[in-house]
This record gives C-alpha cells, sequence and structure tokens, in this order.
C-alpha cells in the first residue's frame, strides 16, 4: 500500500465542487417574478460559438398583472458558451424596454410606486432584472423602467417605457387615473 502525500489544493476544489453542486441542487426551478411568465417572441444570434450555444438576444412579452390593457416588451442578452448553457454565465445589464396599451386599462389593485412588475434572475447569485410601474399623476401616465442589480452593487444601465392613459374605442368614456390607484 502506497501513502500519497496530502495535498490541500484538492480539498480546496473538492469544497468548491460540493458548494456549486448544492447552489445547483437548490436552486429554484422557477425564477422569482411578479407577473407570470413572459412570452418568448424570437431569438436571433449576435455571436457565433463553435461547439456551444451562440450568444443571443431574446426578446419577450408580458402582461402587468395589476393593469389590465397594458402588455410590456424586453429584450434581454443571453450568454451562450458552456457557462451560459450551463445557466453559470453572468449576464449582461443591457436591457431595452417597450409597454404600450392594448386595450382599455383597468386597474386591479391599488399598489405604490415604484413596485415590482416583473423580476427575474440573471445569474446563478445575486443579480436580477427588475420591471418596475409607477404613474405619472400630472399626465396621468403610466412609467415603467427596467433596470438590474446585485446584492451589493447595482447597475447603472436602465431603459424607461411610458404608456398614456387614453380612450379605448367607443365603449371606454370613463378613463381612469392613475394617480387613484397608484401612491
Amino acid at each position: 500500500m502506497t501513502f500519497q502525500a496530502f495535498r490541500p489544493y484538492d480539498v480546496k476544489w473538492g469544497l468548491w465542487a460540493l458548494l456549486a453542486l448544492l447552489c445547483v441542487s437548490l436552486w429554484p426551478a422557477v425564477p422569482a417574478h411578479a407577473a407570470d411568465e413572459p412570452d418568448l417572441i424570437f431569438r436571433r444570434s449576435t455571436v457565433f460559438k463553435w461547439l456551444s450555444p451562440n450568444d443571443k438576444l431574446a426578446t419577450y412579452g408580458l402582461d402587468d398583472p395589476e393593469v389590465e390593457g397594458v402588455a410590456c416588451h424586453f429584450t434581454v442578452p443571453e450568454r451562450g458558451g458552456y457557462k451560459g448553457w450551463l445557466g453559470l454565465a453572468e449576464e449582461v445589464s443591457d436591457i431595452s424596454l417597450a409597454c404600450r396599451q392594448i386595450g382599455p386599462i383597468r386597474f386591479k389593485a391599488k399598489s405604490e410606486q415604484g413596485e415590482d412588475m416583473f423580476r427575474q434572475r440573471r445569474s446563478l447569485f445575486f443579480k436580477k432584472m427588475q420591471i418596475v410601474r409607477g404613474c405619472d399623476a400630472k399626465r396621468n401616465v403610466l412609467v415603467y423602467m427596467v433596470y438590474s442589480d446585485r446584492l451589493i452593487e447595482g447597475s447603472p444601465k436602465n431603459s424607461t417605457s411610458s404608456v398614456p392613459i387614453m380612450p379605448w374605442g367607443a365603449a371606454d368614456a370613463v378613463v381612469q387615473r392613475c394617480g387613484e390607484f397608484i401612491h
């Protein structure tokens, strides 16, 4: 029987592997969000990779869960490569946003200024994308902003979209005021 020398780096890598396995196994199957899961509209490859998935831009659509008649579309970069395929790559904060009135606007409940409309994880640890909703009461306009943040350090990259509340057809004679529902 031969004796092998103790190698501290074996223990170090073993602990990291155990930690990684634990994190992946405890990772929730569904991302944190305020709205329903967004609908994938389409994806376009931006960076070709030979043996692994390409980097892509993905455009999604979702309805505001608290304001009937408003839909938002956002485009996010999705990392390819093996890290992206395994869900280990940290996604960048470049996110664009467009929100529009798609029917008569009806508020389902009262809410706070800057309340999350949607949020989604953007990395294995601590980074998330958020779409928040507010009200410009003076102009009767819903304002949506998308940004990403981390536990320690946020990102100044953001995008804003506004939805003026307008009558929708002849049957929509009474236009609700966002200031009565969002404080």
